[in-house]
């Protein structure tokens, strides 16, 4: 365990993992952005903890140890920069592995392979993994990742688990969208997102809802078993 992590640890028997607390400037992202707005939505939302201790140890942030033992961050980007903007130092986390022993380029390469890194821009370009940040504060905004999530929010597609699986979304919207318009006229650029994600376009995108009144995901059923809904 990383000097970093402070004393108090846990033992999860269940997950054979170690839990801890860390300063939120030691980890280092996975992913190139964040959504701004979310991120702004998560800060007036931590206002409003009253126990933020119980909050950030329900909230745990997934890690992995890599080279050099830092700790890189497998999901919760978002609150960890809103917390970094509101002033706080430190964040509860779990260690999922440690990968400690690969090297920079072999770990790079395993997160890839499983799908736990996005290296994408914010115009949905591939880039280097030396252009993933090293630091949470340096993160990018992408707009269409603020549009993928508050359209989620309101019904469009369901939550997925699998990690990043709302900028597949953010893509989706990218290539059908004017970024002029998310930026500058956010409540229509969300309705026209509901339009899209309800299309047969995004049929295969994780959390699919179809374009039935309910989006119970009958219509995405009916497809796969053959029907036409």
């Amino acid at each position: 365990m990383p000097e970093a992590i402070r004393a108090m640890r846990e033992t999860d028997q269940s997950r054979t993992s170690l839990r801890g607390w860390i300063a939120i400037a030691a980890l280092r992202p996975t992913q190139v952005t964040v959504g701004r707005s979310e991120v702004d939505e998560k800060r007036r939302r931590w206002r409003d903890v009253k126990d933020k201790r119980q909050f950030l140890s329900r909230h745990r942030v997934p890690v992995l140890l890599g080279p050099d033992r830092h700790c890189y961050m497998l999901d919760r980007h978002h609150l960890a920069r809103a917390l970094l903007d509101e002033g706080v130092t430190q964040i509860a986390v779990t260690i999922w592995a440690d990968l400690s022993h690969l090297s920079h380029s072999g770990f790079w390469t395993f997160l890839d392979n499983r799908g736990w890194c996005h290296p994408y821009d914010d115009q949905g370009n591939r880039v280097g993994f030396d252009q993933i940040p090293r630091r949470i504060v340096d993160l990018g905004d992408d707009p269409f990742r603020s549009l993928a999530r508050e359209t989620r929010r309101r019904g469009g597609f369901t939550k997925d688990l699998r990690p990043f699986s709302e900028f597949v979304w953010a893509d989706f919207l990218r290539f059908r969208m004017k970024r002029g318009l998310v930026e500058h006229d956010f409540e229509t650029a969300v309705a026209e997102a509901l339009a899209l994600v309800r299309s047969r376009e995004a049929v295969c995108l994780p959390g699919w809802r179809g374009p039935g009144p309910r989006g119970d995901g009958s219509a995405r059923r009916a497809l796969n078993d053959g029907g036409d809904a």
